[in-house]
């Protein structure tokens, strides 16, 4: 009992003195471009012409600049690729584990944190992040910018996990992810919309059943890797 309560206290001090050495962030700006710890999300072209639900994802530095894995061997900054953020959502960097040592985690995955590699702010383990897919091949099914934020969510133990990967990367953007405005919906749906009224009006109905197994077959491809056969996602 002595023990559990001093590992409480501890981890309350550690907690407080984590809140206390986090500075205020600057409002999300979208008409500049600025969303300050947040992951970002737009629709990419052809592909979420067919599966609206798939795009392009990002994370935001504390001064809202975005970085984005788009390329082999290349991450953007403050240039985010495929157009301007239609959807985001702001972490809570309080969630986030900033050990300076092995005995300072205040999550529950303390050696395993520190084997994948630990931050000690939150724009440490962007930068850390980007060394490494500095040196990655860039590819849409096994390595992309959904590793990208993965992996960068992992190295701060967001949420006191170490089990990000691209699909619950996707389901945060898609459940809790908040629009820009109107007309960011608007972009991200009509295109769809046109693809899809195009095809039943020229093909039929076939087409639709088309459509829907294509984006059942991306969507089995990511959960098999994901969950099933870890190794076919490098990243």
């Amino acid at each position: 009992m002595e023990l559990s309560a001093s590992y409480d206290i501890e981890h309350s001090n550690s907690v407080e003195r984590i809140q206390h050495e986090l500075w205020p962030l600057d409002s999300i700006d979208p008409k500049k471009a600025k969303f300050p710890c947040c992951l970002v999300w737009t629709p990419l072209p052809v592909v979420s012409w067919l599966a609206p639900f798939i795009g392009h994802v990002g994370i935001c530095r504390e001064d809202g600049i975005i970085l984005d894995f788009s390329g082999s061997n290349f991450v953007n900054v403050d240039d985010f690729a495929f157009g301007a953020v239609a959807r985001y959502l702001q972490l809570d960097r309080s969630q986030c584990c900033f050990p300076s040592n092995l005995s300072a985690h205040t999550c529950k995955n303390g050696y395993m944190h520190s084997e994948f590699g630990t931050a000690i702010a939150w724009d440490d383990a962007l930068r850390s992040n980007i060394r490494y897919f500095e040196h990655r091949t860039y590819n849409l099914f096994t390595c992309n910018c959904h590793s990208f934020v993965a992996n960068c969510l992992n190295r701060l133990c967001y949420g006191g996990s170490m089990s990000w990967n691209m699909i619950n990367v996707v389901a945060l953007i898609l459940f809790k992810g908040r629009w820009v405005d109107v007309k960011s919906i608007i972009r991200s749906f009509l295109p769809f919309v046109v693809v899809l009224f195009l095809g039943v009006f020229t093909v039929g109905w076939p087409f639709v059943f088309g459509l829907l197994s294509f984006s059942l077959l991306l969507v089995g491809w990511f959960l098999l890797g994901t969950y099933l056969v870890k190794s076919m996602l490098v990243c």
